[in-house]
């Protein structure tokens, strides 16, 4: 059956009436059965190539429907359309005709450049959640952007908000791509959303899941067709459409592969959304989650990827195209034209492990290994390639806590958790890459992340210190006064490493020069050195732009009076250094 491109698929609304275009093509005959058809089912007319269509006049924005689907042995399925922009219950409800009116109010929202763009990943239901027993909404989350801006994020990361099994989770069991979870406030509650970040500086990139859709969802055997005890028509219907979370789409099919890109599609046009993270790409091109393994790559699904970056692209040139990959394939990030599929960044997924590695949290004994190898691992030419972070909501749960709470079980604010968790933060916020943060790791949110435990954000003011010191460090990084422009650059040199007494030094800079050259010393050891001798990378004088056991931040920290570093001729300094402390230096 030849595959026609369409251009008008799901529900077009008219003046007095709404047109309806439906994929189905084992169908035996389609109905539509809706709040605007009172005499009862009123069928559909096949078009030849698969779809189905009708217009239905009185039809109009609020009404509910579903599409009957006649198999050819006659058993009558009840479906969600696929491509609603609403569902009244994510589990058992009805497809919404939508209202696409919407006051943008002039919406002309411009994104970072890589180099200045800062992180927070968030999820809706528990960022900011009115209280124990109600789901936080887009609502609820835009009375925290004041907040958030002052705090120096620019792009908020949020975990998926389509329609979710079950109404709440974290996202990552989609049965309705085109429809945003009604309980987080639907449609025009992620529009406001959208506007009101826009408003604060802020963009929104949108966390999707393509590489599975969840089983118990209106998708599967969608016209009554399967085969191999599979999904039908959106699925593969062999090895290939098994993963561990559901059934994985079929990429090769046209019908499919438009379905998905229409979908990529409505979130620049319709949501003003700024990028998309595209969750595990590892298990969309291979059946296995490998790598450069041909018994089990998915050809299709490297193309589709590849698609879905250049269409982005042409819809928003300054868009975020961020991949999690968990094979760390340079190709993701390459060009196109080089054969890779032209991602603008992907998750550094070793990020993580290699700072609780030097912490002492993932071994027997602290070491820098992993930090050795993170500052020699590039993707690319291009820095901001990788997304790197302390934190994740994949590091803090699936059976691991937070940071902080691996740090210090007993309630992950001791003194250890404060000094560790401001450390691994303050490496993340310095270091090469675009750096993220997880939502409440600024004020030291504890125990694992979950899907129902709200923030608590009693702790800003508990922890006033330690937030007024992630401010000061996306301050530096956004080199707000002119001085750690290096924060900022392409090129890094891991000049200092001491195994022993976990000191780590490393040099950023762009062009370099006064302004721009910026060193980051890092203590991980228990020890406190009063008279530690590191050789810089330029001799001089260098003010100590941020120092994390500053007693501002905290009044039982390690303190320091150092303000000024010098480095004498041949480039060496002596200066006091606390444990667990990290320095930013730049000169005049």
């Amino acid at each position: 059956m030849a595959h026609q491109i369409k251009k008008n698929l799901g529900v077009i609304t008219h003046r007095g009436g709404a047109e309806f275009r439906v994929w189905a093509p084992f169908a035996k005959q389609v109905y539509i059965d809706g709040t605007f058809t009172p005499n009862g089912k009123q069928p559909l007319t096949s078009e030849d190539d698969g779809y189905w269509f009708a217009l239905i006049h009185g039809a109009e924005p609020g009404h509910q429907y579903k599409y009957i689907i006649e198999t050819p042995d006659r058993r009558l399925l009840e479906k969600n359309d696929p491509r609603a922009r609403a569902i009244t219950s994510s589990d058992k409800g009805f497809s919404v005709i939508v209202d696409n009116e919407f006051d943008w109010q002039g919406d002309n929202f411009v994104m970072p450049p890589k180099h200045d763009q800062v992180i927070y990943e968030l999820h809706v239901g528990t960022f900011n959640r009115p209280d124990a027993a109600t789901s936080g909404t887009f609502d609820s989350a835009i009375e925290k952007l004041d907040y958030l801006r002052d705090l120096g994020i620019n792009i908020i990361e949020l975990m998926p908000v389509t329609s979710m099994a079950f109404s709440n989770g974290w996202g990552y069991a989609p049965n309705h791509i085109f429809s945003v979870e009604s309980m987080l406030g639907g449609r025009h509650g992620l529009m406001k959303f959208v506007r009101a970040c826009h408003q604060h500086g802020i963009g929104v990139i949108l966390d999707v899941v393509y590489n599975h859709f969840y089983g118990d969802t209106d998708l599967w055997r969608f016209d009554g067709w399967s085969e191999n005890d599979r999904g039908g028509i959106y699925f593969y219907n062999d090895e290939r459409g098994d993963t561990p979370w559901g059934g994985r789409p079929d990429y090769g099919r046209p019908e499919v592969r438009q379905f998905i890109l229409d979908n990529v599609a409505m979130w620049f046009t319709e949501y003003h959304i700024d990028g998309l993270r595209i969750d595990s790409t590892i298990y969309m091109r291979n059946t296995a989650g490998h790598d450069n393994d041909p018994d089990h790559d998915i050809g299709d699904a490297w193309s589709l990827l590849q698609d879905i970056v250049s269409l982005a692209h042409k819809i928003k040139p300054d868009s975020l195209i961020i991949a999690e990959d968990s094979a760390s394939n340079p190709q993701i990030v390459a060009p196109r034209l080089d054969g890779g599929c032209g991602f603008d960044s992907q998750w550094e997924l070793g990020f993580p492990h290699a700072l609780r590695a030097a912490l002492g949290l993932s071994t027997d004994q602290p070491n820098l290994d992993g930090i050795q190898y993170e500052f020699n691992h590039f993707y690319s030419s291009d820095a901001f390639a990788r997304t790197i972070f302390s934190d994740s909501h994949d590091t803090a749960a699936n059976g691991s806590v937070r940071l902080n709470e691996a740090i210090a079980p007993e309630g992950g604010a001791t003194l250890f958790a404060r000094e560790k968790t401001l450390l691994a933060n303050a490496i993340t916020l310095t270091s090469p890459g675009i750096p993220m943060l997880l939502q409440g790791s600024e004020f030291l949110q504890g125990g694992s992340f979950n899907d129902w435990a709200a923030l608590e954000w009693q702790k800003t003011e508990k922890y006033a210190g330690i937030v007024t010191a992630h401010r000061h460090l996306l301050d530096l990084r956004h080199n707000r006064y002119g001085h750690t422009g290096g924060l900022q650059g392409q090129s890094t040199a891991l000049f200092h490493v001491n195994t022993d007494g976990l000191v780590i030094g490393y040099h950023r800079w762009n062009n370099g020069g006064t302004g721009d050259d910026v060193i980051v010393i890092a203590n991980f050891s228990s020890t406190d050195y009063n008279h530690y001798a590191m050789q810089l990378p330029l001799s001089g004088k260098w003010h100590i732009r941020f120092n994390s056991s500053w007693r501002g931040y905290s009044k039982d920290f390690r303190g320091g009076h150092q303000s000024i570093i010098h480095a004498d001729k041949d480039s060496t300094a002596h200066f006091s250094l606390p444990a667990y402390t990290l320095y930013v230096l730049s000169q005049e």
